[in-house]
């Protein structure tokens, strides 16, 4: 893992006391069908749902692949999805690289391809904004994790989930623009990336 983000790591794995009881049983359902798949040998597909596939669901596709790294959980995958399309919004990735992933910024489009680096050794993981449903995204076989209220609201039901599990977070979005905009994005990923390494830090 790269220095300064598995540094990161360390400090948050430190701290999951600050997780309340209720949000634990959440992840923890995540952590159940991540080694449930361990024990009967198969892969692990987590897709990261949120209305515009933009900052949350993106912050935890990124996180889960590196908290999976971190606590060296194999056979995990993860994507993301929205129920519409947007474009990964470049605050998200700029908060992932102030906790120390390498992004490669691309070239100016309506939704441009982010490559995401957490450890030299692993290829770059692809990031864009897309609908759940996407063709890069598994059809089946995989656990659905609503990270915005809107896309728990808008996705009661995800065609072929194993398991559909709620984790919402606030939106960083309404700080965009504003003297607190780094300040929340940081603030944001934190939150995810300390659940995300929580979540992984309980597969059996």
């Amino acid at each position: 893992m790269l220095p300064v983000l598995k540094e990161f790591c360390d400090k948050l794995s430190a701290n999951f006391s600050s997780i309340n009881d209720d949000r634990k049983m959440q992840l923890e359902k995540i952590s159940n069908y991540v080694s449930e798949k361990a024990k009967d040998g198969k892969t692990a597909n987590l897709i990261y749902i949120c209305t515009h596939n933009s900052r949350r669901s993106q912050l935890g596709q990124v996180w889960a692949q590196a908290a999976a790294n971190y606590y060296n959980v194999r056979n995990v995958f993860s994507y993301s999805g929205g129920t519409e399309v947007t474009a990964f919004h470049k605050n998200a990735a700029n908060a992932l690289i102030r906790s120390g992933f390498h992004i490669e910024r691309p070239e100016n489009n309506e939704n441009p391809i982010f490559y995401v680096t957490y450890d030299d050794a692993s290829f770059p993981g692809m990031c864009f904004s897309k609908k759940y449903d996407h063709v890069d995204n598994p059809p089946k076989d995989f656990i659905a994790i609503l990270t915005c209220s809107e896309a728990d609201e808008a996705c009661p039901n995800i065609h072929n989930a194993d398991l559909r599990v709620s984790t919402t977070y606030e939106d960083p979005k309404a700080f965009d623009g504003t003297d607190m905009q780094d300040a929340k994005y940081d603030e944001r990923c934190k939150q995810i990336a300390l659940e995300t390494l929580y979540v992984f830090s309980k597969v059996k």
